[in-house]
């Protein structure tokens, strides 16, 4: 039986995730997801429970996971950094920039999840790559893994890059999750 590599782009699930809720909410009257993203529409208040984006991970990828591992930006010293941890992800975290904007994570997951398959970390006829992201940047990689015979499987809100949901090898919505990964 093959084994679980997880990826997980922090920000991107979190900032997105905030987008759902306000839409769940009809926050400041927005009923659907493309109108919140034009108007910058987000629910801040939003929290998401790392307990349960694990469990659902579990549930979701049905075999054993052999890591789950998490980027993000917000400061190193910060306490959420080790509750993270303790929900069962390896944290890896970059500082955000002079203007405030998360920098390196998308290179640093792609860069881990190439090194990884490229490296027989990941046995490509046993083992299943799931990234949770939805940003456009992973398409390449992607596409790359899936032309190698990786299985890459992309898990993210429902309003996922349409292309990144079409070039891996399948897409599994966070949306039906959506009150269990709320705290």
């Amino acid at each position: 039986m093959g084994k679980a590599f997880i990826y997980v782009d922090n920000s991107n699930i979190y900032a997105e995730g905030c987008r759902v809720s306000a839409v769940t909410q009809n926050f400041q009257g927005v009923t659907n997801i493309i109108d919140a993203m034009n108007f910058g529409i987000t629910d801040f208040g939003w929290h998401l429970n790392y307990v349960e984006l694990y469990n659902a991970i579990q549930t979701i990828v049905g075999i054993p996971i052999s890591q789950a591992k998490l980027w993000g930006s917000p400061p190193p010293n910060d306490p959420f950094w080790q509750y993270v941890k303790t929900c069962g992800f390896d944290v890896k975290i970059y500082e955000k920039n002079a203007s405030g904007h998360e920098k390196k994570v998308d290179t640093a997951i792609t860069h881990q999840i190439t090194k990884d398959a490229y490296s027989a970390v990941i046995n490509k006829d046993e083992d299943i790559i799931f990234l949770l992201a939805g940003d456009t940047d992973y398409v390449p990689m992607v596409e790359d893994l899936v032309i190698e015979g990786f299985k890459t499987h992309v898990v993210f809100w429902d309003h996922a890059g349409y292309e990144l949901k079409t070039k891996a090898t399948s897409f599994v919505s966070l949306n039906p999750y959506f009150q269990k990964l709320t705290k």
